[in-house]
């Protein structure tokens, strides 16, 4: 189930991919700002590139307010190859086991061309500075996703 406005946000201990590095992080790590998670379904997809490379080129808006991750289950190798491709700015977390996916309730089951399958809802959550669920984005559109966002981070 996903957590809601006002509810205390799940926490996290997740591999984080920033250029070539990798490390630990933990929602606990950023106690005090304000953290932007954005699950998205799969590296290098069209609707995820969108998605990604429009934060991005709006980065500058977005720096220093929050500190962003995108989530997804791709692994390291791909993240990597994911940031390097697209120059992103920003980390991903890998979260192959899909702990944070199931926590905040975005492994769903989805249906393309008239299969069932289960994937990564995309889903952003905007978690404030005391550890609680400020804003909860539902199926966001790619192209619309950094504009509604700003609007939040104002």
């Amino acid at each position: 189930m996903k957590p809601k406005i006002g509810q205390q946000a799940p926490e996290f201990r997740a591999t984080v991919v920033e250029g070539d590095n990798e490390s630990e992080v933990s929602l606990a790590d950023f106690r005090g700002q304000r953290v932007v998670l954005v699950f998205y379904p799969r590296d290098n997809t069209p609707g995820c590139t969108i998605q990604a490379c429009s934060l991005r080129d709006h980065w500058s808006k977005i720096q220093g307010k929050a500190r962003v991750f995108g989530v997804s289950a791709d692994g390291v190798a791909s993240h990597k190859k994911f940031i390097s491709k697209q120059e992103l700015p920003y980390p991903l977390i890998a979260d192959e086991e899909k702990t944070m996916v199931n926590d905040y309730g975005v492994w769903l089951e989805k249906t393309m061309m008239g299969k069932k399958f289960m994937g990564i809802e995309r889903s952003t959550f905007v978690i404030g500075p005391d550890g609680k669920v400020e804003e909860v984005l539902e199926k966001v559109s790619p192209a619309q996703h950094t504009r509604q966002l700003l609007e939040i981070l104002k």
